[in-house]
């Protein structure tokens, strides 16, 4: 088992009201969206794993900054992969592969009423749309979108975004990811960084508890 993430020290002096913003995959789901998503179909389609995740992985980014449709990210992996599965049922199996992480949700829903809470994921198309309708996401001030912005983590458009649409200084909000890559960008515009594993929720929660508390 992997030891529990820290936060390291940060550099600038915190003051004022305490803020979070979450990553979304990792995060508020249960190990990796895309890998699950592969996997469910090659086992519907019988097309060996690997060769789905090849043509997937080389694509996704058009995805991910919004260059492609879901519809036209399927019609070429279908092509390079020879999957045969229309549209409406791969879309319905990708939003499928959503494996929610219970506790998160708990901890979000739990957050005191003073506290904004902003939400910086890089996604895609369609799986978008369905997590803005999902009645959770109500608790978010900011939901920043990769797909939607054009650019993806680390770069520091996405955190510069962030900060602007939850309207609070970096400094006074705690970023959440599972990626130390991003945790880094995230302290290098200014945010508190704290990596997350869902085996040390509680562990997260009591070091979240001590950030809101100041």
């Amino acid at each position: 088992m992997t030891d529990a993430p820290t936060a390291e020290p940060h550099a600038q002096q915190r003051s004022g009201d305490r803020h979070v913003a979450f990553d979304w995959g990792g995060v508020f789901t249960v190990g990796t969206f895309d890998g699950r998503s592969t996997q469910n179909v090659a086992d519907l389609s019988g097309v060996p794993v690997d060769t789905v995740r090849e043509s997937y992985f080389r694509h996704v980014r058009q995805l991910e900054v919004g260059a492609w449709s879901l519809p036209q990210f399927w019609d070429v992996l279908r092509g390079e992969t020879g999957v045969a599965l229309p549209y409406p049922e791969f879309e319905a199996l990708y939003l499928g592969s959503i494996h929610d992480n219970g506790p998160m949700y708990t901890t979000l829903a739990e957050l005191p009423p003073g506290v904004k809470v902003g939400l910086l994921s890089n996604n895609y198309p369609v799986v978008s749309d369905h997590l803005r309708r999902d009645p959770r996401f109500t608790r978010f001030d900011a939901l920043v979108f990769s797909n939607e912005l054009g650019h993806k983590k680390p770069a520091p458009e996405s955190f510069a975004a962030l900060q602007q649409a939850m309207g609070v200084p970096a400094a006074q909000v705690a970023f959440v990811d599972d990626v130390q890559e991003n945790i880094d960008a995230a302290r290098q515009a200014g945010f508190y960084g704290l990596l997350y594993h869902h085996d040390f929720h509680a562990d997260f929660e009591a070091r979240l508890r001590e950030w809101l508390a100041g």
